[in-house]
């Protein structure tokens, strides 16, 4: 989590000083709603301050401090802000306790969004003197109208030869206005139609045209404007790109058409089941490819490739496999070292407009959540091709006959346990352990490379849980730790 740039001595001068456009304070801790607004209404900087603004947890409103034990749910939750996809498009935020005799100071830095409005649950809050308001129709307008300086993403800048008749407005309006905007504030919006997209960065006023987010997004005709701008499939008979071609389709539909389409394709077309004996009076269902994997993929690949590249994402499904390919190679902080710990956004419009359609629940989760899933299919690992500049590449296999004749060993033996062929000590391992430990186990055992906060999610308890019941693991040579903590994984040793 990055830390404030903020120094002790700073800090003590802001305690002290009168609460203004730049500096909110509270005693709450758990008052959700009150963090996200202040962070939204600083992001905005409606009075163009250029400053950062500073949200003081653990501060009266008198200046003196409320005694405050900061602990780590706390510091979780704030940085969960950034990423869990409530406040939009994405705050800049850093956060850091500072520890004093009276008690603890959390201090939430967030910085001016280069993109407003910035919107929280659809709901856009500025700063008004030292309190906080929801923004008007006019005082929208000015953010707006300040964000055509910060056109450097090209789903952000105007489709130069398009204009409004090329947007498929009844879409905009009835299907995704809703979903965007807070259903109060928008029954009292009276604006025009190209305001209204240009509130949500689809047009801009200034140039008088739609952006290539708008285009893309609702454009009756993308790939007139944006040669790219679809998904091929293609079915080929073998393991190469050389085999022959079984099946081909073309999305050329506009995204908020298409990501609906793909997704029924994947359910219907790609995915096959079959049933597998489990027991001798048992079957369970063995899937080619976990639905929700799949789909995460190819959302992950509409979502960041490079638009201004005339490539299409590449959607090539083998005998024993799939890929799925699109042009633009890792963007911004992402590097081959930290990949897929890093993220960043090529294209922060459509992020946030697959956010508000639900294609996208968490930020910078999707990877570790695909392997999580197709571990649990019985997959092998995905493996990721980012080494190119241009381009950013992933494969997915089917299960391969080595977990399956293991399966049936297991099977014979009716195990019922899903470690395996550890399942024999995992009542031991409960008694003397606890559940949670049992529960581990069998998640290392599908996915080596699980964290500890996967685990935590999957068992539903904290983490410190799970650290506590992994050392007691190791102390007793149950389990080791194979390489770094972010890149290495889980063994469990016999």
């Amino acid at each position: 989590m990055e830390e404030t740039t903020l120094n002790r001595d700073e800090l003590s001068l802001k305690i002290t000083s009168l609460e203004s456009e730049l500096i909110e304070r509270t005693i709450s801790i758990n008052n959700t709603d009150k963090f996200a607004q202040a962070i939204c209404a600083f992001s905005n900087d409606l009075p163009n301050h250029k400053q950062k603004g500073y949200l003081l947890i653990g501060v009266k409103d008198n200046g003196k401090l409320s005694g405050l034990k900061a602990d780590d749910k706390l510091l979780q939750n704030l940085g969960g802000f950034r990423s869990d996809g409530n406040i939009l498009p994405q705050p800049i935020i850093s956060i850091k306790t500072h520890i004093f005799d009276e008690g603890d100071v959390v201090v939430v830095e967030i910085s001016p969004s280069p993109f407003p409005p910035v919107r929280y649950k659809g709901k856009t809050w500025i700063r008004v003197g030292p309190r906080k308001a929801i923004a008007s129709e006019m005082e929208e307008r000015i953010l707006i109208e300040r964000r055509s300086s910060n056109m450097s993403m090209f789903d952000m800048r105007p489709c130069i030869d398009s204009s409004l008749e090329d947007l498929n407005v009844d879409l905009f309006i009835d299907f995704y206005l809703p979903k965007a905007i807070d259903k109060d504030v928008l029954k009292n919006d009276n604006r025009n139609i190209k305001e209204k997209l240009a509130a949500l960065r689809f047009y801009n006023l200034l140039y008088d045209k739609p952006t290539n987010a708008g285009v893309l997004l609702f454009g009756k005709n993308p790939e007139y404007f944006i040669p790219g701008a679809y998904i091929q499939y293609v079915e080929l008979n073998g393991n190469t790109i050389s085999g022959k071609i079984l099946n081909e389709k073309k999305f050329t539909d506009a995204l908020v058409i298409n990501l609906k389409k793909i997704e029924g394709f994947i359910d219907d077309a790609i995915i096959t089941q079959r049933p597998v004996p489990y027991s001798t009076l048992r079957e369970v269902t063995k899937k080619n490819y976990p639905n929700w994997a799949i789909r995460e993929l190819m959302m992950n690949a509409v979502m960041h490739r490079d638009y201004e590249s005339n490539a299409p994402i590449k959607f090539y499904q083998f005998n024993n496999s799939i890929q799925i390919a699109n042009a633009g190679g890792l963007y911004g902080k992402a590097r081959p070292e930290n990949f897929p710990d890093e993220n960043d956004y090529r294209n922060p419009v459509i992020a946030e407009a697959m956010k508000i359609l639900g294609y996208v629940n968490r930020f910078n989760r999707g990877i570790e959540l695909v392997k999580v899933q197709l571990a649990e299919n019985g997959n092998p690992e995905p493996i990721f091709d980012y080494d190119k500049v241009t381009s950013f590449a992933v494969t997915v296999s089917e299960p391969n006959q080595v977990d399956e004749i293991l399966e049936k060993e297991v099977i014979n033996k009716e195990d019922d346990s899903s470690l395996g062929k550890y399942g024999r000590n995992t009542e031991e391992i409960r008694k003397k352990y606890g559940r949670n430990a049992e529960e581990i186990l069998k998640i290392i055992v599908k996915n080596p490379e699980s964290t500890a906060q996967i685990m935590a999610e999957q068992i539903n308890v904290s983490v410190s849980t799970i650290e506590k019941n992994i050392a007691k693991l190791k102390d007793v040579g149950i389990v080791e730790r194979v390489g770094s903590t972010k890149r290495g994984y889980w063994k469990i040793r016999k």
